[in-house]
């Protein structure tokens, strides 16, 4: 194992303990750039889902870890041998001292559940769409547009009513890297990403090209001239490329 902090310690303590719910933490490892945590998550009701978080000591346990993944965030399904990986590095970029983490968790009720939102499809720019949720709360949500880490574009403070008009701007890059963030507006840990997808130009480069230079070819054709009816010259045009 390859340390990369060794003055690195970290304690661990959990917020979550009913007669009917617990979390149990196994054991954490400190791998290169990473803190591993495995943990139990022990419910009576199987059906249930937890929203987990990692808080630290760092920010004095203000807002949940972001660099995260495995057995966390929306939806964790309860069981045994869950892992969660922290990276570190690219949270803070490196830390010295001590270091304590929180694991809190509580039953999770979703406060948008998406419908029929394809991330396979091409979103085309300058066009409009139709975003359809499921509402779980009556708290206002923020609906924003990222194109990896950058915020393109989006809507704050919008009625959790379960229909939104998502405007992807005509000045957008293309790239497969977009994704939708819907977060809570009360509720910091409510944050929901949806897959990735791509975001293409309304009208193809090919289709902008083309006519002009079957334009530009006609002209010439024309200007050469030929030998039709006397003192008119012949019009040829070439042939449209296939679409």
């Amino acid at each position: 194992m390859k340390r990369l902090f060794p003055a690195l310690a970290v304690a661990f303590a959990c917020v979550m303990h009913t007669q009917a719910q617990s979390v149990t933490v196994k054991k954490i490892e400190l791998n290169g750039e990473k803190v591993i945590i495995y943990y139990d998550l022990d419910d009576s009701n199987a059906s249930h889902e937890f929203l987990l978080n990692v808080f630290a000591s760092k920010d004095n346990f203000t807002a949940p870890l972001t660099k995260v993944k495995g057995d966390v965030g929306q939806e964790v399904k309860p069981g045994l041998n869950k892992k969660i990986e922290w990276n570190i590095m690219q949270e803070y970029g490196g830390y010295k001292g001590k270091l304590a983490l929180e694991l809190r968790g509580k039953v999770y009720v979703p406060f948008v559940k998406l419908q029929g939102f394809d991330t396979e499809k091409k979103y085309k720019r300058g066009k409009l769409y139709n975003i359809v949720w499921k509402p779980g709360s009556t708290d206002p949500i923020h609906i924003e547009l990222y194109k990896g880490n950058e915020r393109v574009a989006g809507d704050m403070n919008i009625p959790n009513n379960g229909t939104y008009t998502l405007n992807v701007p005509s000045s957008a890059k293309k790239g497969s890297d977009y994704r939708l963030k819907i977060s809570d507006s009360k509720t910091t840990e409510y944050v929901l990403y949806t897959d990735y997808f791509k975001v293409a130009p309304k009208v193809p480069l090919l289709l902008k090209v083309v006519p002009v230079v079957a334009v530009a070819g006609a002209l010439a054709t024309v200007a050469k001239g030929g030998g039709g009816e006397k003192g008119k010259p012949d019009i040829t045009l070439p042939p449209f490329p296939n679409n």
